[in-house]
């Protein structure tokens, strides 16, 4: 009968791509993960894993024997876990975008280490939607409408928006009174919203107006659109939580208050897995509660 570490350094290394990459996630050596896998071979008399120099791949039996494996493990740390009284242990492997991952998320993790300290956060801060299953991550939070899949999602809040200049960018080109002004305006545009040429805005009384954009600047990260902004660059439509400190301290200016701009659910997404570990549910609680604070 395989061991579990045998099966954990299969999976692991069946979802990282390479053995190099399981090593490093398992804190052992590739030669570790290699004889490891091979014991798993020759025990069951299968070829698991294709490999060569460069690259490794599933067999047929490989991919039915991961599914296999990972009931295996999830009953075996669901067995871990039957005690609701023990205290939560282990790792949550996390995966976030950069602007949540950098300014929202750490709070959250301090404040739920301070009740669970045996529990070891992994986050990886993206704004590469990865491949939660393939890649091994416990937990995503995405911001967005999700696209149909078999991964396990909950929509925990709203990201909210708001439109912003510096105080000496509006010294020198104006504020504008509405939407329509943005159309001739020096704005910095994001690349991961699509369209990123396109802006809306909504009156509480109904009224909904989209306006086309430009300005020269386009960026993929919102940290560097904040910065751009805050050196007077342009008009910056951009996540409320990356500039509420700016806004405060007259840093930045909100513009067209009257007008409500858009927001996007936030959810939390899981592999599609009977057994979710219980840190994970409880930490997965702990964001929600958040959001609603932040809502």
């Amino acid at each position: 009968m395989a061991d579990l570490e045998e099966l954990r350094s299969f999976a692991i290394a069946a979802r990282a791509g390479s053995f190099a990459k399981a090593a490093r996630l398992l804190n052992i050596s590739p030669a570790m993960v290699g004889r490891r896998i091979q014991t798993l071979e020759e025990r069951y008399q299968l070829r698991l894993i294709e490999r060569n120099t460069r690259s490794q791949s599933l067999t047929e039996a490989g991919r039915q024997f991961l599914e296999r494996t990972q009931t295996i493990l999830d009953a075996t740390e669901a067995l871990a876990e039957c005690s609701q009284l023990q205290a939560l242990s282990g790792r949550i492997r996390l995966t976030a975008p950069t602007t949540i991952g950098a300014r929202w998320l750490p709070r959250i993790i301090s404040g739920f280490l301070l009740d669970h300290p045996d529990v070891v956060f992994e986050l990886n801060v993206s704004d590469r939607r990865v491949d939660l299953v393939g890649e091994g991550f416990d937990m995503a939070l995405r911001v967005g409408e999700l696209p149909a899949s078999s991964l396990i999602a909950r929509c925990v809040g709203r990201y909210h928006f708001a439109l912003c200049a510096s105080p000496e960018f509006i010294e020198r080109h104006g504020a504008p009174v509405r939407p329509q002004d943005l159309e001739d305006a020096r704005c910095i545009l994001n690349l991961i919203i699509v369209p990123r040429d396109r802006w809306t805005f909504h009156r509480p009384g109904g009224e909904t107006v989209t306006v086309a954009v430009g300005g020269g600047i386009e960026v993929d990260n919102g940290e560097a659109q904040r910065n751009l902004a805050l050196h007077g660059a342009g008009i910056a439509y951009l996540p409320l939580s990356l500039v509420t400190d700016d806004l405060r301290a007259g840093h930045l200016v909100r513009l067209l208050r009257d007008w409500e701009l858009m927001s996007l659910p936030v959810h939390t997404v899981y592999p599609s897995r009977r057994l979710v570990p219980r840190r994970v549910e409880a930490f997965a609680a702990a964001v929600a509660a958040a959001a609603a604070q932040v809502d």
